[in-house]
């Protein structure tokens, strides 16, 4: 398997130690009975204790992954790096150009129809200068009537109050008289 742990030999130590009297008496290192042991302890790491096997398959997966994902941000890097050079190189030239055609044309548009406001804008002032001047003509007009009409109503009035007094002193005239008439006829 692709693991990481360290593989000892079974049961090589047995063969290859001799015959050594503090191996062979029970409760040593070097005893049978430790041996089994000891090969039991490995048999049984290796067929229960998975954890240098899954250690060796992480690092393994983590090593791929990375490479991977690194792979991966590579391409995505490059792909924006060639489209950044595509735009600089062919859009960037193109949107500009377009941009320098289409805004000469947007400025004569937008300086002719400045200019159309500013003759319209002329053209309402004198418009409305004119209508004031006739207004304030008018307004004189009316003033210069009315002070007409006001003086002939004055030189009316005045008229009729000088017949008024005059039809006055001819009935007081008329009545002084009709008294005097009156007071002859009375004394018979």
């Amino acid at each position: 398997m692709s693991g990481g742990g360290t593989e000892t030999p079974v049961c090589c130590e047995a063969l290859g130690s001799g015959g050594d009297k503090k191996r062979d008496s029970p409760g040593t290192a070097g005893s049978p009975a430790h041996l089994i042991i000891k090969d039991l302890g490995e048999i049984h790491s290796r067929l229960l204790d998975h954890r240098p096997v899954i250690h060796g398959e992480i690092r393994y997966f983590v090593k791929e992954f990375e490479e991977k994902r690194g792979l991966r941000e590579m391409r995505v890097l490059e792909n924006l790096k060639n489209m950044i050079h595509e735009t600089n190189e062919r859009a960037l030239p193109k949107c500009r150009e377009t941009m320098q055609d289409n805004l000469h044309h947007v400025l004569q548009r937008m300086q002719a129809s400045t200019d159309s406001i500013c003759r319209f804008q002329q053209k309402e002032q004198e418009r409305k200068k004119i209508h004031n001047d006739h207004l304030i003509a008018s307004e004189n007009q009316h003033i210069t009537q009315w002070e007409e009409f006001m003086k002939e109503q004055d030189s009316k009035q005045a008229d009729v109050d000088e017949e008024h007094r005059k039809a006055m002193e001819r009935l007081r005239e008329q009545y002084a008289e009709m008294e005097k008439d009156l007071a002859k006829f009375s004394t018979f």
